[in-house]
């Protein structure tokens, strides 16, 4: 029986790949509609994804296949769903991440900002929370953590080094001053045996005082390990939700509201995005700073935050300072590869920022879209960007290589330019492309087959609920689905269900589909939920119990957080109490 279990367990993903579909096939066969089969094609790929028996992007894949098969759509119309708008936008967005990477211009900034927030333990967690979570607006949450960590890791050595240098040297002093003592009571009565044995007691006190110094230091250098840690990967996953390309569950929203609502004005763009978003990252980093403050610091804030009380600690956080300084001179002065890297990073932020405002015309309307209508995206910017990567060069100089044979003519080389294509192709995530193109392939289908709509009247009766419960209710499911589903899947799947429902009660699809996209990024409990998450568990420091208490927290206040911004400062901003005519399709809202 041990021998039976054992081979299941060993060819799970098999077993899975050959029962779910034939578990599930009742389904198409017993009711034979479109939405039935669309249905049994959402299920099949949600266990696929869920259990990861087939690779992300190959089960992303199967709309390709299924959907022909069974008479949903046809294979023209799905594959036209995988390089979509927000494809492209995606892509621009990682070809200036690949060349902030390239030139170390992101690891510069990290450690510029640690500079001026120095070592003392809470703005330590400060300084690295800022630099992350600011990181991962732009680069990806992955490669954020796995640049800040070993930075950390190396201040964190130098702390834990000199105060164990500290402590020994203090302790080695009172050891003399006690054993002077010691030899002037034993020089006044030597011939006494009860001198000897308190030379003796005191000999063991001492060393019971050294071992005891240094379990609560090894203690508290463990626990400032931890929350570094974890102030990493948390940063990087809550950074990403402040711009569109930060994650891909922003995208996935941005794609799928305009494959459901294409008549929608463009209302999901870069600004309208950072201006709900970026406040909810602030608010939602100062709670997170906090806590981990309080897991692992302790409630006293004041010696959290205080000067070095000695000469001692003022050298402690010298050394540690003088680390990330050293860090920072490695790197030099800056070369003209990183200054064109910097400007053309800012003259894209800049341009996605003025494109379409909101608050006045943008350089789009003004320039191209004169006539009203909408030609030029944030993917039309990211293109533009990306571009001139591959044009400007990383210098102006040129090699002159001398070292041919004699009588040869030397050959001059022309500087590489910014970026090339082998960097790209192999640092480009190619598979999460597929994941967006399966994502809206899956949102197309549930509308063409007409399963959104039959999910959307069976959800009616939540028009009862008060729609602030109903987004609570939402997030808090999401948030708990997302630690055991990537966020991509999780938002692919959630997001139609969720925009048919708040049609058929006649609510504003954005104000549900806004926290829940968010909601996706949440996921703090398991090492597994994310990679960010995997990287800093995988330094050995942390229990999958550590994160588990630290994440659920984290977990609340993220929701309500999401709550109040929903109901707050977004719904003024996108007026998400108005049920907008772009989103009565079926015309039965008033």
């Amino acid at each position: 029986m041990a021998g039976l279990l054992q081979l299941a367990i060993a060819f799970r993903k098999y077993l899975i790949l050959v029962l779910v579909p034939l578990v599930f096939l009742p389904l198409p066969l017993a009711v034979p509609t479109k939405e039935a089969r669309c249905g049994y094609v959402i299920i099949l790929m949600a266990l696929f994804w869920c259990t990861e028996a087939l690779p992300l992007a190959v089960t992303a894949l199967l709309p390709v296949l299924l959907f022909p098969l069974m008479n949903i759509m046809d294979s023209t119309t799905v594959c036209r769903e995988y390089l979509k708008d927000s494809n492209m936008l995606f892509i621009g967005g990682l070809l200036m991440a690949i060349a902030i990477e390239k030139w170390h211009l992101h690891k510069r900034v990290a450690l510029r900002v640690l500079l001026l927030t120095g070592v003392r333990p809470a703005l330590l967690l400060m300084g690295f929370m800022i630099v992350t979570a600011f990181l991962s607006m732009w680069i990806s949450n992955t490669a954020t953590t796995a640049m800040m960590v070993p930075i950390a890791q190396a201040v964190l050595e130098q702390l834990h080094k000199s105060e164990m240098e500290s402590s020994a040297a203090g302790q080695a002093s009172e050891n003399i001053n006690k054993a002077f003592e010691l030899q002037e009571e034993s020089t006044k009565s030597y011939t006494s045996k009860e001198t000897v044995g308190k030379g003796n007691s005191h000999v063991l006190t001492v060393e019971e005082d050294r071992k005891r110094n240094e379990n609560l230091l090894e203690e508290k250098h463990k626990k400032l390990c931890k929350g570094m840690c974890l102030c990493i990967c948390y940063s990087a996953s809550i950074g990403g939700i402040a711009t569109l390309t930060g994650t891909t569950p922003n995208l996935i929203l941005q794609g799928q509201v305009d494959e459901l609502f294409p008549n929608n004005g463009n209302v999901i763009n870069f600004a309208s995005w950072f201006s709900f978003a970026f406040p909810t990252m602030i608010v939602l980093l100062v709670l997170t700073w906090i806590w981990l403050q309080i897991l692992y610091l302790g409630f006293n804030f004041r010696k959290n935050f205080g000067c070095a009380a000695n000469a001692s600690a003022k050298a402690k956080e010298q050394q540690a300072y003088d680390i990330i300084k050293a860090e920072s001179n490695k790197l030099g002065s800056m070369k003209f590869a990183e200054i064109a890297v910097l400007i053309i990073f800012l003259l894209l932020v800049l341009l996605w920022f003025t494109r379409d405002p909101g608050f006045i015309p943008g350089w789009a309307t003004v320039l191209f879209n004169k006539d009203g209508t909408s030609y030029v995206t944030d993917a039309t910017v990211a293109m533009f960007i990306s571009v001139l990567l591959f044009i400007i060069p990383s210098d102006f100089s040129y090699n002159d290589t001398d070292k041919q044979p004699t009588g040869s003519r030397s050959k001059i080389q022309a500087p590489p330019a910014l970026l090339d294509w082998k960097t790209v192709n192999q640092k480009m995530p190619w598979n999460v492309v597929l994941l967006l193109g399966g994502g809206f392939a899956l949102a197309k289908g549930s509308e063409e087959s007409g399963l959104s709509a039959w999910l959307g009247s069976q959800l009616t009766p939540l028009q009862q609920i008060p729609y602030p419960a109903i987004a609570l209710l939402m997030c808090l499911l999401v948030a708990t689905f997302t630690e055991c589903a990537s966020n991509v899947a999780t938002t692919t799947l959630f997001l139609p269900i969720l925009a048919s429902m708040a049609e058929a009660i006649c609510l504003n699809p954005l104000y549900v589909m806004l926290p829940c996209t968010l909601s996706a990024s949440l996921a703090f409990m398991l090492p597994v939920a994310t990679p960010p998450n995997a990287i800093v568990f995988s330094y050995g420091q942390l229990k999958v119990i550590d994160m588990a208490k630290a994440g659920f927290v984290l977990n609340i206040l993220g929701v309500l957080t999401i709550t109040l911004a929903i109901n707050t400062w977004a719904s003024s901003l996108l007026q998400l109490h108005t049920f907008p005519s772009w989103a009565n399709r079926t015309g039965t809202c008033p």
